[in-house]
């Protein structure tokens, strides 16, 4: 934070004239007295700005509408952080005779204050001082007039060169100026009055220095290097000299002149300078690198035009010829004759050479061979050396002394840049040269036939499969006696080769999917070696087939189906590849469960499976096959669970399984019938304890009634039924009664006027249970209990028989899965019956079926008789 001391300075009053026009000059404050090194000068009042010389002007038109106006200047030296004021008072002048005229000054009407600018010769040689300008102001002729100047050349550098005479306003120059440093310079003059007060505003005065041609021209580069292909057109630019002159622009002094004043080598001039831009162009048509690779150019440049009386400069301008492909390559022989043995390979037999005119190193210089006849199996071949340009022919394949004692070949030559045509030349044939190669005939070791053989294995064949036979022949005989064969090691052991005869066999179950073998192929060097002890080579490329080895099965073999029914996706694989892989044929292999279910094709991997018609919900074990493309069969057991529900997770096991045809039992379904039959037995051992202790009385009593089974069709205790509704036992004449128990005896009665009594199935008639016992019908004190057998022959046929008809509907059809109805028990209790074979025909104890989830809404469409 820049933190200012504010100190005040001395105040300064200005009498002016009460109405002031915008850019008057008010007053000069002395502001070096007040800070010497002022960087920041501003105003406290936007009607006036203060000039770097304290000159104080009006920015815009001001009204003392008071006599007196003040506003302050504030002065601030950064760097020294120091702050100061200066107060400005403005008061308005008393009207005088003597200074009447002044009004008519400040309106700037006719005056002398502004002359022409100044004008000073570059590096005049005086006398100094030297008188340049005078300023005067009209107001010289009111009031006494005092001048000043500052600015450049009078307080500032170059400081004393020049200054004003204080009375006349006489400008004067103390010393020479070169305009090259100083080309014009601009100064304040000031015209005041003895008390300080300026009548006139501060004057720029322009002083110019006029030029002097002082300066001779100069290149802007020591050394001009150019380059030009060969051959090329006249007028075809090769570059541009430049240069400068400091002297003042667009002068004579500065208006510049080029010319070539020698040539090196001094031969016909080959090229021109245009005056006045400096560019070079060509001017001999026939530019040769091969005869002069280079020219040195001597230049000129001259001001004033060219004027002999000009200062001038010269330079040195290098253009070197670019060489192009003018020049073809020639060989130096046109016949060669060399040697080599037959079978040599990679070996060089001949080194050819060429001239060349052009540059070397050059692309138009480099040579490219080619063999252009007598190569059509390829076994020569030939290249550059770049070092020395020489082609090297080199055997790339061996040759054979029985096929051919000699080759003839013929080889030609090119640039590696494109030939160009020069002027006033003719077109060059190719150069070719022949080469006579002679073969040597040596003694040669077995050759196989083929080189490279290809042996296909199937995977996973027995060990010692003999997969093919690979021979080699003796060159000179032709035959392959006398040569043995052998496998070096370190290779893969996949294979042997039979010593004598050559054939080759498997040495291990070959199986695409262990360890090396996964590659599936193998290349196995084999050696030849014939009586002499020579060696020939040859490869053996063994590939493994892919084959019939893994049986197809199905991924996912456990499934649940609910009750929609929808078809399950089976898919299959095989870890074999085409063609012993896909497509597969699936199979039911059990008739009774193919009857059933059905498999229907959905891709070549993919079938699927659905049961045929109402197949019974259950879990089914279904064997399915597989059969690959290749014919091999997997046998695949397909559990699915079809079952009762909606969705998948609501089944986790079925009460019934299917395998083979076989339906069995599930273990809910066993436990069920299990409670059933304890259930059962609990009931008859109730009925039993009921009735064992009590006397037989023809009332019911209380007593009895905590004792004994009370006879009554509703559920409310207490109440004698008269309905007749009761569930029908067999078909009877016999009449029956009510089973009321007395005093003396009890009978059950169990069906309405065709029902029996215990006491007639044991004794018959109108026979109670306690006339049995009393014997003879006679009256007697009983305690309600009978022997188990006598209980047993009573109840046993009737619940049988009970049961049986529960099963049945009204047409004497097995009843399972329907709603079944059942005889009338009378008006029951708010609780509802809740006998086994009862049957609600209420409206309103069924409106909760009208409230049910979605879920079980179906199971009640299910359960309702269809």
């Amino acid at each position: 934070v820049l933190s200012l001391c504010c100190e005040a300075c001395k105040k300064v009053i200005f009498h002016v004239p009460s109405e002031l026009e915008a850019d008057t000059l008010v007053g000069r404050v002395d502001l070096k007295e007040c800070l010497q090194s002022a960087e920041f000068i501003s105003s406290s009042n936007e009607n006036f700005k203060i000039l770097e010389d304290g000159s104080v002007y009006t920015t815009s038109a001001v009204s003392l509408s008071a006599e007196k106006k003040t506003f302050t200047i504030l002065l601030k030296d950064i760097q020294e952080h120091v702050q100061k004021k200066i107060h400005v008072s403005l008061v308005e002048e008393e009207k005088k005779k003597t200074r009447h005229a002044r009004d008519t000054v400040l309106k700037r009407t006719k005056r002398r204050w502004g002359p022409i600018p100044s004008v000073m010769i570059e590096n005049s040689l005086g006398p100094f001082p030297l008188q340049i300008q005078q300023v005067q102001s009209d107001t010289a002729q009111n009031y006494t007039i005092y001048y000043s100047a500052s600015g450049p050349g009078i307080d500032q550098d170059p400081k004393g060169l020049f200054y004003i005479e204080r009375e006349t306003g006489n400008i004067f120059a103390t010393r020479a100026v070169d305009r090259e440093q100083y080309p014009s310079f601009q100064i304040i003059c000031f015209a005041t009055t003895p008390d300080g007060y300026s009548p006139e505003v501060p004057l720029v005065h322009t002083i110019r220095i006029e030029d002097d041609n002082d300066n001779a021209p100069y290149f802007t580069q020591d050394l001009f290097e150019f380059s030009v292909p060969e051959n090329s057109k006249p007028g075809i630019v090769v570059g541009k000299v430049t240069a400068e002159d400091r002297d003042e622009p667009y002068t004579l002094h500065t208006t510049l002149k080029y010319r070539i004043v020698s040539q090196n080598p001094p031969v016909t001039p080959a090229f021109s300078l245009h005056g006045d831009t400096g560019v070079i162009a060509v001017l001999l048509p026939q530019l040769d690198r091969e005869l002069v690779s280079s020219y040195t150019l001597l230049v000129e440049v001259r001001d004033m035009a060219g004027q002999p009386f000009g200062l001038c400069t010269t330079g040195t301008a290098v253009i070197r010829i670019e060489d192009t492909n003018d020049n073809a390559p020639c060989f130096k022989q046109t016949q060669y004759e060399t040697r080599v043995e037959e079978n040599r390979v990679n070996v060089e037999i001949l080194r050819v050479s060429v001239v060349d005119l052009d540059e070397p190193g050059s692309p138009g210089s480099g040579a490219v061979y080619e063999i252009i006849r007598g190569n059509d199996d390829r076994s020569f071949e030939i290249t550059t050396d770049k070092n020395t340009n020489e082609g090297i022919l080199c055997v790339v394949k061996g040759l054979d002394y029985e096929s051919a004692k000699q080759r003839i070949l013929v080889i030609a030559v090119n640039n590696e840049a494109p030939y160009m045509l020069a002027p006033h030349s003719q077109q060059l044939s190719q150069s070719t040269s022949s080469v006579t190669v002679h073969v040597l005939d040596v003694d040669e070791g077995p050759v196989f036939k083929p080189c490279h053989l290809r042996l296909d294995v199937k995977e996973c064949e027995e060990i010692g499969t003999s997969i093919g036979k690979y021979l080699a022949e003796d060159p000179e005989t032709g035959n392959s006696e006398g040569i043995c064969y052998r496998i070096p090691p370190g290779q893969c052991n996949w294979i042997s080769i039979d010593e004598k005869s050559g054939e080759v066999r498997t040495i291990k179950v070959l199986d695409r999917d262990v360890g090396e073998m996964r590659i599936g192929q193998c290349n196995i060097t084999v050696l030849a070696i014939d009586r002499n002890g020579k060696t020939g080579t040859g490869t053996i490329q063994v590939v493994i087939q892919p084959g019939n080895k893994n049986y197809p099965r199905i991924t996912k073999t456990d499934y649940i189906m609910c009750r929609d029914r929808k078809p399950i996706c089976l898919t299959a694989q095989d870890g074999d590849e085409s063609p012993y892989s896909t497509p597969f044929v699936y199979r039911i292999t059990d008739r009774s469960l193919a009857s059933m279910w059905k498999i229907t094709r959905h891709n070549d991997n993919s079938v699927y499976l659905s049961p045929k018609g109402d197949t019974p919900f259950g879990i089914y074990n279904i064997p399915v096959s597989v059969i690959d493309n290749g014919g091999k069969v997997g046998e695949n057991l397909v559990k699915v669970n079809l079952c009762d529900c909606v969705t998948p997770t609501e089944c986790d096991s079925g009460p019934r399984s299917y395998s083979n045809g076989n339906v069995t039992l599930g273990v809910w379904a066993i436990l069920a019938m299990i409670l059933g039959s304890l259930l059962l037995l609990l009931i008859l051992i109730t009925i039993c304890g009921c009735c064992g202790s009590g006397v037989m009385h023809r009332h019911v009593t209380d007593d009895c009634a905590n004792h004994n089974l009370i006879i009554s069709n509703t559920e409310a205790p207490g109440e004698e039924v008269m309905d007749h509704n009761v569930i029908p036992l067999q078909n009877t004449n016999d009449q029956g009664g009510y089973g009321i128990k007395t005093g003396d005896q009890q009978t059950f009665e169990m069906v309405k006027g065709r029902g029996h009594t215990l006491e007639s199935v044991k004794g018959g008639g109108q026979q109670t249970l306690g006339s049995v016992k009393e014997g003879g019908g006679q009256p007697m004190m009983d305690t309600c209990r009978y022997s188990y057998s006598e209980w047993h022959n009573f109840t046993h046929p009737r619940l049988g028989e009970k049961v049986h008809l529960c099963r049945q509907d009204e047409e004497q059809k097995h009843s399972e899965d329907y709603l079944l109805s059942y005889n009338y028990e009378g008006k029951g209790s708010l609780a509802g019956s809740v006998g086994c074979c009862s049957d609600q025909h209420e409206e309103e104890a069924l409106d909760f079926l009208d409230q049910l989830e979605p879920k079980f809404r179906t199971l009640a469409e299910t359960c309702v008789k269809r």
